[in-house]
């Protein structure tokens, strides 16, 4: 029988529940105690069980993925999209234009259409209000807007590790140099030969290597518009033995001479009241373990006296706070609900 769940909150459309990103989200949603589980729709797995593609839901095992119908997301109040890059904006443009819309893709990061169509391809549709509460003036963008634009997962990672630095003009943001890995969910469900068991098992592999990741141009816009000033990304992204997490390693040139202490210092400042962000004590490390399931974003930062860098370190779940846990989270602004609703920080171990 298929039955709305929490019938008490407004009703929450996933568009994209089959995959890995929309997985999580249901997750999410199932105890979130304001937002009603409405339609849920799939393209090819339409007509499927939940309960066959994500078997770990139980309480939705029964609920039976649906093709898009416009007329019945309309009727929500509010539309999360988990699909692939390039296909909402087709479906934003059939919808009112007031509906409050969570884009977990990469359609409407990009302010810049050449860049669009160098990394992506087709058409640019636009820009949104930018989804990471946690840069300045974001959250209060967030809260104002109907449709947000969810940062990528990689994205969010570096973002917060190097935001303070550039912001402060403690770090030279045409300088930034980054390796990163992710887990194989970073990659999507549908199946490719490069992330089979038997491919990925025991090995640490590099890839979009010399400036072709995707997310390259979404990272120098993110950090040009909290510095104002022009932006250099060098990024290595890197897939890991893993499902799912993403561990990122910041570095870039020190403008002035700051001690460990200031600069430890400014993190703590910038990131004190945010509940999802937390700078690791000293000598304390992020691991993607740690924070596995949650919305929260673990960072080190250290001055390298050696090389004159400025060198942080940050993990996240790149389902929860690079992706899903992120949706919530805005979803929860736009919305009026308490940001941390629905979502924790409090890990699994072992």
């Amino acid at each position: 029988m298929s039955v709305y769940l929490c019938g008490m909150g407004q009703k929450a459309a996933v568009v994209g529940a089959s995959g890995y990103a929309g997985g999580e989200l249901l997750r999410l949603l199932v105890s979130h105690p304001s937002l009603e589980i409405g339609p849920l729709c799939a393209g090819s797995s339409a007509g499927r069980l939940v309960g066959e593609l994500h078997p770990h839901l139980t309480s939705l095992a029964e609920r039976t993925l649906s093709a898009v119908d416009i007329a019945e997301l309309s009727t929500c109040d509010i539309v999360f999209l988990a699909l692939p890059h390039g296909e909402s904006a087709s479906i934003v443009e059939q919808l009112p234009e007031s509906q409050p819309v969570i884009d977990l893709g990469a359609d409407f990061r990009l302010e810049d259409s050449s860049s669009w169509t160098q990394y992506y391809g087709g058409s640019h549709a636009g820009a949104w209000t930018y989804g990471l509460p946690e840069l300045p003036g974001q959250r209060r963008s967030i809260a104002e807007a109907s449709r947000v634009a969810n940062p990528g997962c990689y994205a969010t990672a570096i973002a917060l590790a190097a935001a303070p630095s550039v912001s402060e003009s403690l770090g030279d943001p045409s300088g930034v140099v980054v390796v990163a890995a992710s887990g194989t969910t970073g990659a999507g469900r549908t199946p490719k030969p490069g992330l089979l068991a038997s491919e990925v098992m025991g090995s640490l592999s590099t890839y979009k290597v010399g400036g072709s990741h995707q997310h390259i141009p979404e990272i120098e816009q993110t950090l040009r518009n909290v510095s104002n000033k022009p932006v250099r990304l060098s990024f290595t992204p890197m897939l890991a033995p893993m499902p799912r997490g993403i561990l990122a390693t910041v570095s870039l040139p020190l403008l002035d001479a700051v001690s460990p202490q200031q600069l430890r210092d400014t993190y703590e400042r910038w990131y004190r009241d945010e509940h999802f962000v937390q700078v690791l004590p000293e000598g304390r490390w992020p691991r993607t373990s740690d924070v596995v399931g949650t919305n929260a974003a673990h960072l080190q930062v250290v001055v390298d006296d050696h090389a004159d860098k400025i060198t942080v370190v940050t993990a996240i779940d790149n389902l929860g706070k690079g992706a899903a846990g992120q949706a919530v989270q805005n979803a929860n602004l736009v919305l009026g609900f308490p940001e941390d609703t629905g979502l924790t920080t409090d890990g699994v171990a072992p």
